[in-house]
């Protein structure tokens, strides 16, 4: 059985990533709703791209910020939990590779 781990994130079609020149900062558009993202969740939601699995994208976070290897458990928890609660809000959905 597959977990969250194992398969690919992506926006869902509704949901669109979108760099907002007034406030700087990326926000993430749905149909019902805006959400202003910090740099760090504007960062995780830029690789859902349906390419990476979960630990490819704390990876390539790491790589980006030349954060030491030891912070990588702590990150992938904070990118798994980011990313289940997006999808709970049908912003972000699990799957296979696009």
């Amino acid at each position: 059985m597959s977990t969250e781990q194992d398969l690919y994130p992506r926006l869902t079609r509704a949901a669109r990533l979108r760099f907002d020149r007034q406030t700087k900062s990326y926000v993430l558009l749905s149909p019902e709703r805006g959400l202003r993202l910090n740099e760090s969740a504007a960062a995780i939601l830029e690789r859902c791209t349906g390419q990476q699995t979960v630990p490819q994208i704390v990876h390539s976070l790491l790589q980006a910020t030349s954060s030491p290897a030891a912070v990588q458990m702590e990150m992938a928890e904070d990118v798994l939990s980011l990313l289940l609660e997006l999808e709970q809000r049908r912003l972000v959905v699990f799957g296979p590779r696009a």
